[in-house]
Formats: C-alpha cells, structure tokens, sequence
C-alpha cells in the first residue's frame, strides 16, 4: 500500500504531538520537584545551618544516651529531635528508625537493671568537626562525649562510666533548600559504646601455618565466681590503672593513634602502653615475631598492637595466666573479646577499677572509662571472651 501524502497543516500537528508526548515521557523520568514548588539552586551551608546540625546532632545522641537512665530524664515522651522543623530536622525515614533504636535501648537498660546496671543521669555533648557539601548533600563529621553516672554507687565503686564516638550524618536538601537528616553512621572502629546499636567491628581474621601458637582458653560469664585474687607484686597495677583513665580520651604523643588508621584499632596499643607504664619490659627484636613485644613512637611489634599478637606473645612469654571467669578480673588484669565467635580475638580491655565484683574495663575505639564487665556481658552475651591474669 502506498503512503499516504499529508498536507503541510496535518503533518505540523503530527510534529507537534510527538513532541508534547516526547516531553511527558521525560517529565516522568524527574523527580516530582518538577510538579510542586519551585526547586532552589544548590543550597549552601551558612554558620546558622551548621549550627543547628550540630545542635541536632546533640538531640539524636542525647535522645539514645537518655534511652539508657533510669527515672524522669529517661521517661521523657518526647525525643527532643521532635522540637527540629522547618530549615534542619530528621526525614520521616530516620525519625522511624531512631524510634526504634529508642525502643531497644530502652530494652537494653532492662536488660542491664537484671544484672544490677543502672544510671541515675547522664550528659552528652556534640562537636561539629567539619561539614563537606556536594550539591544537595552535607556530610556532617562530628564528636559525642557522653558521662553516665551509675546509681547507688557504693564506696570504692567508680561513680561514672563516659566515652567518646565519632559519627557522621548526612542531610539531604529537599526542594525547598531545607535539610534533612537521612543518614547517621558510626565511624570508629570498635563500635562499643553503651548507647549504640550498630554491631561492633570484627578485625581481620588472622591466618598462619604456625601451630606453636597458644590458643588463649574462653572464660566464663557467669556471675560470682570464686574469687582469685593477685597475690604477686611484680609490676605496678595502679600505675596501669592511672596511665589508661589518664590517656583514655587524650591520646599520649609518645605513641602513635592507630584508630581508624589499620584494621585493628588502637584498643591493644593502648593496653600495651598502660602495661608498659606499670612496669612490662620490652623485649626488641623482629616486628613481625610475635615472641617479642616493644613499642614507642617510632616502631612497634605486631604484639604492642595486635590483638591476636598480644595474646600469643602475653602467653608465650608466661607474662600472664588464664583466668576462667571474666568477673575474676582484678585491676591491671586483660580482657579480649571475639565478637563473631571466628576464633580471631577483635578488641582488648584493660581493667582499671573493680569493686562489688565488678570489673571496670578502660579502652580505645571507642574511647571508653570505666565501663563495667557486666554491661560489656549483657550488651553482647554471644561474644567469646578471654581473660587475663598480668
């Protein structure tokens, strides 16, 4: 069949509808700014603005930190990331999830109540580190510091716990210009803090042909067991105590900060140092021999700053002993953990009070004072855990 020859007038239309139907098919491919309000330029970000992402930023951590206290400041209804509107406040999305982060926090501190782990207050602030802006995005790098008081703290019992975590917030403008809270990410390594829910961070799994090197036998969680205590004077244990709760949230210049720099941390490193300071000796040789153990700021063995390393030296080197319970912890003494359960060890704690029974662990990543062993336990009841007599 032939085509059939349209007037000049016929095929304009047909050009023209074609194009009308070309335009509504990519109308559908924008997002529906296109179809609502005016869409602003890139938005900036003023000092007003960064202001109130930090004053947001205080709300989300205090809101999850306030979660955890038992009595009127962890009753209150209303998070106080409600009182955010208009130009900064949370999406829709994130004030869903932070509810239930709220709810299982909430059942955390239940959970710590059995064990005999209340908080009667507490106290978070946030740093605003720096903000990095690409087009309708803001990543917001910033600091929490947190101090928890225990409650019906008795005679030598610390009266607080606090920690340091670093995070990271994204804000996402909509197409008013206003900023939305859409993502929080923790940044450190170790994942540890009391207040988080986010799984803490397996180290790499540690691989070798080596049989020779001691396995560390699991302790106990069970409470009250009987007790062990140090009966030696070889090294200075204050002193270790006193070096960690000293260089917990200030790191010592002498040695480098291995956080968030290598796949392990800086929690042994840290250890290291405070044995060090109450009286462990160097033994020099090879970095990579896991029978050796030294550390300054300019070269340290894998065993000053590896978990597995550390383990496999401290027993080799009979500078330590097993103990078969974590609460027969004494101050100066270790404890690791296996978050997987994988066979390789991924954190390391040093004790730096104890009293009722309770061991109170120092470390880094996070940066944490004297968090008791119960609430370590009852916040992560599946991991392995090795203990330490120093």
């Amino acid at each position: 069949m032939k085509s059939r020859k349209l007037s000049r007038s016929r095929r304009r239309a047909t050009i023209l509808g074609a194009a009308a139907a070309s335009v509504a098919a990519g109308a559908a491919l924008l997002p529906n700014w296109s179809a609502g309000a005016a869409v602003v330029d890139d938005p900036t970000v003023d000092a007003k603005t960064k202001a109130t992402f930090q004053r947001l930023a205080d709300a989300v951590f205090t809101d999850r930190t306030d979660a955890l206290v038992t009595g009127k400041q962890g009753d209150r209804e209303t998070p106080l990331t409600d009182g955010f509107s208009g130009s900064v406040k949370l999406s829709a999305g994130t004030a869903r999830k932070e509810d239930a982060a709220l709810s299982s926090l909430g059942q955390r501190k239940d959970k710590l109540a059995k064990v005999g782990e209340k908080y009667s207050k507490a106290a978070t602030t946030v740093t605003l580190n720096a903000t990095r802006v690409t087009g309708r995005t803001a990543k917001a790098a910033v600091t929490e510091t947190t101090t928890l008081t225990y409650a019906h703290a008795t005679a030598g019992q610390p009266r607080t716990t606090g920690f340091q975590a670093r995070h990271e917030l994204t804000f996402t403008a909509d197409r008013r210009g206003n900023w939305q809270l859409t993502g929080i990410a923790d940044t450190d390594q170790g994942g540890l803090a009391v207040n988080t829910l986010a799984k803490p961070v397996a180290s790499v799994k540690v691989t070798t042909a080596d049989d020779t090197m001691p396995n560390a036998a699991r302790a106990a969680t069970t409470w009250n067991p009987p007790a062990v205590p140090k009966t030696g004077t070889t090294y200075d244990y204050k002193a270790m105590a006193a070096y960690a709760e000293k260089y917990v949230f200030s790191y010592n210049k002498d040695y480098p900060d291995y956080n968030n720099h290598t796949a392990g941390g800086d929690c042994t490193n840290f250890v290291s140092q405070s044995l060090k300071a109450g009286g462990w000796k160097h033994v020099p040789g090879y970095v990579y021999d896991y029978t050796k153990w030294f550390g300054n700021a300019d070269i340290q063995s894998d065993s000053f700053v590896g978990v597995n390393e550390w383990s496999w030296f401290a027993q080799n080197s009979k500078r330590t002993t097993a103990l078969a319970n974590v609460y027969q912890l004494e101050v100066g003494d270790v404890l690791q953990m296996d978050f997987d359960r994988d066979g390789s060890k991924d954190h390391t704690m040093i004790v730096t009070s104890k009293a009722n029974g309770i061991p109170y662990v120092t470390y880094h990543s996070n940066n944490t004072l004297r968090r008791s062993v119960a609430s370590i336990v009852a916040s992560y009841p599946n991991a392995y855990y090795y203990a330490y007599r120093t």
